[in-house]
This record gives structure tokens, C-alpha cells and sequence, in this order.
């Protein structure tokens, strides 16, 4: 244990260096055995350090705090003779006030991002120390005679002194953040001044199994894939999963594209990606008019660990404060591999055991604490919505890995993108075999209910008998029908990243496709004529599609008009057979 240390302005002054000791002697219950040392630069007063803990009742503290005082909480100074006159007699009351007690602590080493810190016996997990020098850490590992804290932003050297603050992480939330970038701190990184109404702290308790309500409405993505056969609820935690360059972050910018002008915030949470590319993200967003109610979060790869590591916890607060307040909000962490090697790279300089890959034990706690908080809360909590979008990269396709296993475990089901299919040109690459959603019809709406029960067995159906069929194999005239008929409904599902179809438009293809309409046109055909449709019905049943949009209903009157449109349609295109869609 460190020698007691007493800082006076002179050593001169013996009889108030007496009257210190005397002082700690009826306060401690015996007089410490100082160390004294002079500083003129404290002026006068004294600052004593005991066991870690700093007594500073030096001249030059007062006189800091006096002109701090001097400025309100809304940052005016105090003008006039009245205001400060009154200010220096509350002080003269005061003049004899005991000294101001901290803790302090000494730098024994710092490395990679991680300080090892002696003297902080009172700090506590999870909060933040300010060092000298400005830099900012979080206490993440406590020991008996010392505490390790990742810093988060900063240098820190084994000269610097930490002071413990007594906050945990906290990042600024509410309107004002909407078309911003933050960082996990919510400090703005696109150049402009912010100023939060709120702040939450980034990690806290999921609600409840009581404070939780059914998820049973539809967030809808755009993407006829995914809304048709893995539909993704609100409140749902729905994984998106694939090799890398597989197209994950173009369903979630969709996703969130999707949602404009329907009253859901978004919250994209950027994690260990170049910032270069973020700014194109946000570039995106821009563009397609869905920035101004989003918030992007962004820990970028040249920032610390620590930063990476808080970044979806803070991206998770910002997103549930909107919660909270009864609205809607979607959060895509991407991604959340690059968030488990943020942690695994802080445990291991931490000198904590290591497990399977070397992260350690706690890793599933680690994600498990941050899915758990997306959910749609009961009425009696205003009913709002946290829909989730984690996104994990894969290796070769392994989804048996170990943070893939993990999350798969957590969430209500995976949208699984294919390699191979990506490359074979058909986007977005999503494979039915391994995909799931684990709430289900529950989440669609009824029009799209009775389009499409039959999609993804034929969509199964149509890949197992390709692999056959590759082969070369002899098959009889119904087998190659079927893969005919496969192929133009795999054409039908592909989509463009820029193009987001609505309900109505989602129904009215797979109703047409159900009735065989596609099979009037070659396989590369499919594409421009689904186009040539939806202008068509857009020109000639907008009332049928207005239905749809505005109540998800697709009454039997209207799908019998659609099937008199599509029969006109075929007819202008020159595709119609005798009696077919009469």
C-alpha cells in the first residue's frame, strides 16, 4: 500500500502541517505518517492522498470551483455586481468547508487500449474514469488491489492519474439525433453541433416476460422474398446471416429505406467498418429520403476496442428511447462478429480464461443482454416496438460456428444468404432451406397470408430438383415443367437493391404468378414483364391497390377483379391463350 502523501503550498507553514495531521488523526482514528511535499502552484490549503483516496482543500481547488461557478446551468455567466456579490457571500459562509474527498488512482500499465490501475478501491464495473490528459476508460475487470479499464478514447501513459467519475456509459437520445452521426459516446462525427434533450445509459435491463405483448404486426422490408415466405414482426430479433459481399447490408438499408414515411425511427449501428464506408451509407440514406428519421452510430475500425464493443449497447439505447415513448423503431447491428472479436480482444488483454476460439466464457451473455432488449412492449407501457436486425458474418458458409450458433440461439429466426447464389446473379441471395422466422404467418398481413402459403414449398421443391437436374439426369416432361416453371419464379423473386415493392404489389405478382400468368414469357423475360404488369395495374386498378395498401385485405371481389386485369393484360401484351382468365 502506497505511503500517505500531503501537498502544501510551503513546508514552512509547520504549524498548519500540524494541523492537518491532527485533523486525519480525529478522522481516521490515528495521525497517517506523510509523506509532505510542497507545490506553490496550489497556492495555499493543502491535498492530502490516503490509500487512493484525494482530501483537496487547497486554494487553487476553491478558487477553480469559484469560477466555475460563475457560469449557471444554462452555460451564462453570472453578470452584475448583485449576482456575483451574492455568489462571494455564499462562499464566505462557506470559507471553512471540509476539503473535497476523490478517488485517485495511479497508472500502472497501459497497452493495446487496456490500463491496469492501482488505488481505485471504491470504483465500481461498468463505470467511467477520466485520466489526465482527457483520455476516458471503462472499469471492465476488478481485482483486489487494482482494476482494469479499456480506454475508450484517448492516450493514457503510467504517468497519468485516473479519477473515477461515478457514471456508468451514457450516450444523449431523443428528436434531436434523428439524421445524425454519433459515435458510441454520442459525440457528433459529422461535423455539426449537437445537443441531446436526454441521455440514457447505454446498457440496461430487457423488459420483462409481463412488460412484453405478442408480436403480431408486420414490419414490412419491401424485399418479396423475404415479406412473403420469412416475414420479420415488430418486436422480433431476426438474424441476417452469409458469407461476406453476400448482400446483408443492402437487405438492412432496405429495410430501412422501407420504412419511410411509416413512422418507424431507424438506428444503424456501424461496427469496426471503414468510415469511409459508413459515410457512403449514410450517402445512401440521403439520397433515397430516409436519413431524417434515422440515426447512425458509428464505432469505425480505427477506433479502440472498447469503442467497438459499446457501440451496439449505445446504438440500443438510442433506438429505445423511442420505444419507450410508444412509437416504432428498427436497429440493425452491423455487424455483431466484429463485435464478439472487439470483446475477445479486450478479454484477453484483460487476462481472462479463454474458451472455444479463444473468447471468453461470458461471449453469449455478451449478445444475449443486447438482443434481449428488442421487443413490443404491452399497452399498459405505451405499446411501442424494438424490431432487430443483427447481422454475423460467416466462413465458407458455416453457420455451425461459434458466435453464428450463438446468435441463431438468441434470435426468432435467420434470413440465410447463399454464396453461390449470390454469385449466380440472383439477389438478394436468400435461401429458404435455412432460412426461418420463428414468428411466422402471425406476422403477415392477410392478403399476403392467402398469396403465398404455397411459395417456399415450391420454392424448396424447385431447388432440390435443380441439383438433380444438373446432373444431366433423363427427366420426364412434368419434371422439366416444374423447373421451368421454378426458374421464372426465381426470377420473379429477384429484386434490386434500389427497388422496394409494396403490399399491394408483393400480392398482386404472386397472385399472377399462381395463376400461371409467367408462364406466358421465357425465363429472361419475367423480369420486364412483372414491371409491365405493375404499370399496368397501377394505371387501370389503382382501387384494388389502394385496398390493399391501406387495409392488408384482399377480398375475393377484388382478387377475381385482379384476374380479369391480368387476363386484359396478356391480351395487350399478345400472350393471352383462348378462355384463359376468363
Amino acid at each position: 500500500m502506497a505511503k500517505p502523501v500531503l501537498i502544501v503550498a510551503s513546508l514552512d507553514d509547520k504549524d498548519g502541517i500540524a494541523a492537518v495531521r491532527e485533523g486525519f488523526r480525529e478522522k481516521l482514528g490515528e495521525a497517517p505518517d506523510f509523506d509532505v511535499i510542497a507545490d506553490e502552484k496550489i497556492t495555499g490549503g493543502f491535498i492530502a492522498v490516503i490509500d487512493g483516496r484525494v482530501y483537496d482543500a487547497s486554494f487553487a481547488s476553491r478558487l477553480r470551483e469559484f469560477s466555475e461557478a460563475l457560469a449557471d446551468d444554462g452555460g451564462e455567466p453570472v453578470s452584475g455586481f448583485d449576482g456575483i456579490g451574492e455568489l462571494l457571500k455564499q462562499r464566505a459562509k462557506n470559507i471553512t468547508a471540509p476539503p473535497r474527498a476523490y478517488s485517485r488512482g495511479e497508472v500502472q500499465s497501459c497497452a493495446d487500449g487496456i490500463a491496469h490501475i492501482s488505488g481505485l478501491t471504491g470504483c465500481r464495473y461498468g463505470e467511467l474514469l477520466d485520466f489526465d490528459g482527457g483520455a476516458i476508460g471503462l472499469t471492465l475487470d476488478l481485482r483486489i488491489d487494482s482494476v482494469g479499464a479499456a480506454i475508450l478514447d484517448g492516450t493514457v501513459s503510467t504517468s497519468s492519474a485516473a479519477h473515477p467519475t461515478g457514471r456508468v456509459a451514457e450516450i444523449g437520445v431523443g428528436q434531436e439525433l434523428l439524421g445524425r452521426i454519433v459515435d458510441p459516446l454520442g459525440r457528433p462525427l459529422d461535423g455539426k453541433p449537437l445537443r441531446a434533450s436526454r441521455v440514457r445509459p447505454v446498457e440496461t435491463h430487457a423488459p420483462t416476460i409481463t412488460q412484453r405483448a405478442a408480436v403480431d404486426t408486420p414490419l414490412e422490408t419491401g424485399i418479396l422474398a423475404i415479406d412473403s415466405m420469412i416475414p420479420i414482426g415488430k418486436g422480433q430479433r431476426e438474424l441476417v446471416i452469409g458469407d461476406r459481399q453476400t448482400g446483408k447490408t443492402s437487405i438492412a438499408l432496405q429495410a430501412i429505406m422501407n420504412q419511410r414515411g411509416r413512422g418507424v425511427i431507424c438506428v444503424y449501428c456501424a461496427i469496426g467498418q471503414k468510415a469511409s464506408a459508413v459515410s457512403e451509407i449514410a450517402k445512401t440514406l440521403r439520397e433515397a429520403g430516409s436519413m431524417d428519421s434515422t440515426v447512425v452510430v458509428s464505432a469505425p475500425g480505427g477506433s479502440s476496442a472498447a469503442m467497438q464493443y459499446i457501440a451496439p449497447y449505445a446504438a440500443c439505447a438510442v433506438a429505445e428511447e423511442f420505444m419507450y415513448s410508444g412509437r416504432d423503431a428498427l436497429i440493425v447491428y452491423d455487424d455483431l462478429s466484429k463485435h464478439a472479436a472487439a470483446y475477445r480482444q479486450m478479454s484477453l488483454l484483460l487476462r481472462r480464461p479463454s474458451g472455444r476460439e479463444a473468447y471468453p466464457g461470458d461471449v453469449f451473455y455478451l449478445h444475449s443482454r443486447l438482443l434481449e432488449r428488442a421487443a413490443r412492449l404491452s399497452p399498459e407501457l405505451g405499446g411501442g416496438t424494438l424490431t432487430a436486425l443483427p447481422i454475423v458474418e460467416t466462413m465458407a458458409g458455416d453457420i455451425s460456428a461459434y458466435i453464428p450458433t450463438n446468435i441463431i440461439s438468441i434470435t426468432d429466426g435467420q434470413i440465410y444468404l447463399e454464396s453461390e447464389m449470390f454469385n449466380a446473379g440472383q439477389r438478394p441471395a436468400v435461401n429458404v432451406g435455412l432460412s426461418v422466422s420463428r414468428v411466422g404467418r402471425a406476422a403477415q398481413r392477410r392478403a399476403m397470408r392467402a398469396v403465398s402459403g404455397s411459395l417456399r414449398l415450391e420454392v424448396a421443391q424447385y431447388r432440390d430438383m435443380a441439383v438433380f437436374a444438373q446432373f444431366g439426369a433423363d427427366i420426364d416432361r412434368a419434371t422439366a415443367d416444374m423447373l421451368k416453371s421454378g426458374e421464372r419464379l426465381m426470377e420473379l423473386l429477384r429484386q434490386p437493391a434500389e427497388r422496394m415493392l409494396s403490399l399491394s404489389e408483393q400480392v398482386c405478382l404472386l397472385l399472377a404468378s399462381g395463376g400461371g400468368l409467367f408462364r406466358h414469357y421465357e425465363r429472361r423475360e419475367v423480369g420486364g414483364a412483372q414491371e409491365r404488369l405493375l404499370r399496368y395495374l397501377s394505371e387501370n386498378a389503382e382501387h384494388i391497390t389502394r385496398s390493399i395498401d391501406s387495409t392488408g385485405e384482399l377480398s375475393d371481389f377484388d382478387k377475381t377483379d385482379l384476374r380479369r386485369h391480368f387476363g386484359l393484360f396478356l391480351e395487350r401484351e399478345g400472350k393471352a391463350d383462348d378462355g384463359e382468365h376468363a
